[in-house]
């Protein structure tokens, strides 16, 4: 496909999904750039492995400009993306749901240290939700929480959640799995690149 016709579907599938959105600002004046095209530009440039909103920002600047002319400056995209955190998980969740097919997942934990392992006892960030665990892919203990990954074998994401450190994966797995399983399939995405 090329990249000005997926440009165009990923536009046009974000702002379908932004219709059925309420309202996202309540006061103020409205951006000169809208919010579909911010997220189709962020999104675009997160497939085309673009790491930072820097880096979106310059492509879409020197190659696309005639169609996103009221991009601006830099720092007014960045702050304009950030503060789409919310659409976004439910944009990521939608799609999954719309494109995730009855076949192979595949489940993994990583860990997320919050904070130097000796260092733990004596602070007292997320003590109520952290905790102590080990890696055995790492061979290192830490202090914090773990995340867990649902994918399909085309590499979608399907679910994802956070527990402590020192949850047992088959747990969240097993609440992952009842969740998709609750989650019917309503398109095949046999055309996505």
């Amino acid at each position: 496909m090329p990249i000005d016709d997926f440009i165009i579907t990923v536009f046009v599938c974000i702002d379908d999904f932004l219709k059925n959105e309420k309202k996202l600002r309540r006061r103020g004046p409205a951006p000169k750039l809208t919010d579909a095209e911010v997220l189709t530009m962020e999104t675009v440039g997160e497939f085309l492995g673009f790491g930072s909103d820097k880096a979106i920002y310059e492509y879409f600047k020197h190659h696309w400009l005639e169609w996103f002319p009221n991009l601006g400056h830099r720092t007014t995209f960045a702050r304009q993306s950030a503060n789409f955190w919310i659409i976004k998980e439910k944009l990521q969740k939608y799609l999954s749901r719309k494109c995730h097919t009855n076949d192979l997942y595949l489940f993994d934990g990583f860990p997320i240290p919050i904070c130097n392992y000796k260092r733990a006892r004596r602070g007292n960030r997320f003590c109520e939700h952290a905790s102590f665990g080990y890696c055995a892919a790492k061979d290192v203990h830490y202090y914090g929480f773990k995340g867990h990954l649902l994918t399909n074998q085309r590499g979608l994401i399907v679910d994802f959640t956070l527990t402590h450190a020192s949850a047992d994966e088959q747990n969240a797995l097993y609440d992952l799995a009842k969740k998709t399983q609750q989650q019917s399939p309503t398109k095949d995405c046999s055309e996505l690149p």
